[in-house]
């Protein structure tokens, strides 16, 4: 705003000069009068152009905008009041009110207004003006000072509104940040060390049961201890993937396995591990790669569906798909089990305490991916069905480079 002041002031100066010159006594008026115009516009120009460089040394010396008020005296004595001039003289109480605010108003618009006060007395001592137009630029003068040190409040008031509101942003921000690194935590703790923990505990259960038998069987004690051991190296290793998972920004972070074929050793993992076939019907080299963040969502959604599966659909047979339709890479995981309960909804499931299907609508609204979880196209069983966005390909042609034509063979017939 000071800028704009200070762009005013100058154009007002240049129109004003000539009449000022014109009308400057020869010999040493003319000369105090040139090095006015010449004070003023430099001053007025280097502000206007240079005010975050040179605003703060105004701002501390104030001595600086009086001297230049009584250089501008010496132009609106010889321009006259009746010039374009007297409006140069408004600007400095609005200045002064910018930047020293109400103090600096009073000082400058008195001393403004009695520079104009004395000219006007000067010059019309014979005209014998009338009061009201003796009075009217010394009280333009007194309302801009005003305007000023409002407009210097108003626009502290703003900006320390401003810094308010934007330390109230940013703290909503740090919070939702929280919030989401929380739900992500608890998804990942429950897609993976949870489930594992929970089957270490039954797996413990069983061979407590088994050895407290009357007569126990030395290899079934040996195969229910051996599970234990390996349902515990795989919540060790899960955790170990968490951790990793965290850390997967630091530069020592190993490289991520490709996803299909972190898929297909999963599930042939979880077959082992659980007894139940799970077909897969899908081909690596024909699917194109998935990112790493997208990658780790989809391998969280099919192994909860896959525990789902095992846990609580009493299935036989999982068939896992994956192909390319269109624009879309579909992913599918059918089970032939008993199905979702009737009046299946996410909140009864979080009320009671279930976070599966929970946790896998989340992951798949915070990658972009449509879900849809229920029998399908079959007549039993639960069918999550994946449908992950593909790019679509430029459509701007690009130039085709031709190799340079060969040389034709010469013929060597007989």
């Amino acid at each position: 705003m000071c800028r704009q002041v200070f762009g005013f002031r100058l154009a007002m100066i240049v129109v004003s000069a000539p009449a000022a010159l014109l009308n400057a006594a020869p010999g040493l008026g003319a000369r105090l009068v040139g090095a006015a115009v010449v004070v003023t516009f430099m001053v007025s120009y280097v502000l206007f152009r240079d005010w975050e460089r040179f605003g703060p040394l105004l701002l501390r010396h104030p001595s600086l905008l009086a001297a230049d008020t009584l250089f501008g005296s010496f132009l609106l004595i010889s321009a006259g009041p009746d010039t374009t001039l007297a409006y140069v003289s408004v600007c400095t109480p609005l200045l002064a009110g910018l930047v020293y605010s109400w103090r600096g108003a009073a000082c400058f618009a008195s001393l403004q207004s009695l520079i104009l006060l004395l000219v006007h007395t000067t010059l019309k001592a014979g005209l014998h003006a009338p009061v009201a137009e003796s009075l009217l630029l010394p009280g333009l003068c007194v309302i801009a000072g005003a305007m000023g040190s409002t407009l210097r409040n108003l626009m502290l008031r703003f900006g320390a509104a401003t810094q308010a509101l934007t330390t109230v942003q940013a703290r909503l921000a740090a919070a939702e940040a929280v919030s989401a690194e929380r739900a992500r935590l608890a998804r990942e703790m429950h897609d993976s060390v949870a489930k594992t923990l929970y089957g270490v505990a039954l797996a413990a259960d069983g061979l407590a049961t088994t050895a407290s038998a009357p007569a126990p069987d030395p290899a079934r004690i040996r195969e229910q201890a051996e599970l234990v051991s390996r349902s515990a190296r795989r919540a060790a290793a899960e955790s170990r993937e968490l951790l990793t998972d965290l850390r997967r920004d630091h530069p020592d972070a190993p490289e991520p396995t490709p996803f299909w074929q972190e898929l297909s050793s999963r599930t042939a993992e979880f077959t082992r591990r659980t007894g139940l076939h799970v077909h897969t019907a899908f081909s690596p080299p024909s699917l194109p790669p998935l990112p790493p963040a997208l990658a780790r969502h989809l391998l969280a959604i099919a192994t909860e569906a896959l525990e789902n599966a095992h846990r609580h659909a009493s299935a036989t047979r999982v068939d896992v798909r994956a192909a390319v339709d269109g624009h879309l890479l579909r992913l599918t995981i059918h089970d032939d089990g008993t199905g979702l309960p009737p009046g299946t909804r996410l909140e009864k499931l979080r009320d009671s305490g279930h976070f599966g299907l929970l946790g896998m609508v989340e992951r798949a609204a915070q990658a972009g991916i449509r879900i849809r979880i229920g029998k399908g196209t079959h007549e039993r069983g639960t069918e999550v069905r994946l449908d992950i966005p593909l790019p679509t390909p430029d459509p701007s042609p690009r130039p085709v480079t031709r190799d340079p034509m060969p040389p034709t063979p010469k013929s060597h017939a007989p």
